[in-house]
């Protein structure tokens, strides 16, 4: 398989998932995706994993114990989102200094419960471990009948979000400038909300390809072309701005659309439709799981994405761990 053949974008995030699928060989699977889906009789069994660690993703003076917990487990329930799949439950794998108070450490895991709660799950297992700093890292299990993934998006397609963006990187902003964000963008941050039942809905609805944007949608975009071998061509203009993102957009001299685009976390689900897919069907989806559902774009022959914003072309760049 060839780079450009290989489901990931461009970074070095994901250069080095190439060459670590590349030494595996053969003893990886359908690896860069956002889930493992493995055959169990008329079922798929979904499985993904994903890690929220103090001083990356989060900062204790930011979050309290029970949020991080909530936002470490919705942050990784979104994967099954992604994949169309019913929650079965999670494992969690915590990791805290030892002078942590044990009270609070409860209160982390009870965040973890309540996010697997509030999308029909449990908590089945996990580890426990003594560490320098806090650690969370949470294996998710799900079921479908319908498997979704990011390969399988079609010239003709329309390309749909769910949801707003841009409240989770504007919050961010705000802390790092040393304000107090707004609340609307704090939720966003802090209460995100994996879209289990409006990811089984569009796969009904004859989905071709979807993932989540935990990257931000300038990269994650990238993952989707890649993966389905096609073009994307986005309009930011009509890209769904959440609460209070512009405000935070002005204070740092960016349009929303671009803050946007760049931010990761929202947790929303990028999604090729059919091009018969049009307003009325995403008014049955409003009202069928309560969330706005918009068209950003569409699918073209060819490689790669291009972004418009006021009919320029922008090139805004997603989340990179290992961006030098």
């Amino acid at each position: 398989m060839t780079a450009l053949e290989f489901p990931l974008g461009p970074g070095g995030e994901f250069d080095l998932i190439r060459a670590i699928a590349d030494r595996l060989g053969a003893r990886g699977a359908h690896l860069g995706d956002d889930c493992a889906l493995i055959p169990a009789g008329e079922d798929t069994l979904v499985l993904s994993t994903d890690m929220s660690i103090e001083g990356v993703h989060f900062h204790r003076d930011w979050l309290s114990a029970e949020e991080i917990g909530w936002r470490a487990a919705m942050g990784a329930l979104s994967d099954l989102g992604a994949a169309g799949a019913s929650c079965v439950g999670l494992l969690a794998a915590l990791s805290a200094p030892r002078s942590d108070p044990p009270g609070q450490l409860v209160d982390l895991m009870d965040g973890v419960g309540a996010a697997a709660a509030a999308v029909g799950g449990v908590v089945l297992g996990g580890d426990l471990a003594a560490a320098p700093f806090c650690t969370l890292a949470i294996t998710v299990v799900g079921r479908t009948r319908r498997p979704m993934s990011r390969r399988g998006a079609r010239p003709g397609d329309g390309i749909w979000v769910t949801g707003t963006l841009g409240g989770a990187r504007a919050a961010l902003a705000a802390w790092q400038a040393g304000r107090v964000p707004a609340e609307s963008l704090r939720r966003a941050f802090v209460r995100p909300f994996a879209r289990i039942s409006a990811g089984q809905w569009l796969a009904a609805a004859g989905a071709h390809a979807m993932m989540d944007l935990s990257d931000g949608l300038a990269g994650d975009a990238h993952h989707l072309a890649n993966a389905s071998a096609v073009a994307l061509e986005l309009t930011l203009d009509q890209v769904p701005i959440g609460d209070g993102v512009k405000e935070e957009g002005d204070r740092l001299g960016r349009s929303a659309p671009e803050l946007a685009a760049e931010g990761g976390e929202d947790y929303e689900l990028l999604v090729a439709l059919p091009p018969g897919f049009g307003s009325a069907e995403a008014e049955r989806f409003r009202v069928a799981c309560d969330l706005p559902l918009t068209r950003i774009g569409q699918v073209t022959e060819g490689r790669g994405v291009t972004m418009t914003l006021a009919g320029r072309v922008v090139t805004p760049s997603g989340f990179d761990h290992f961006r030098r």
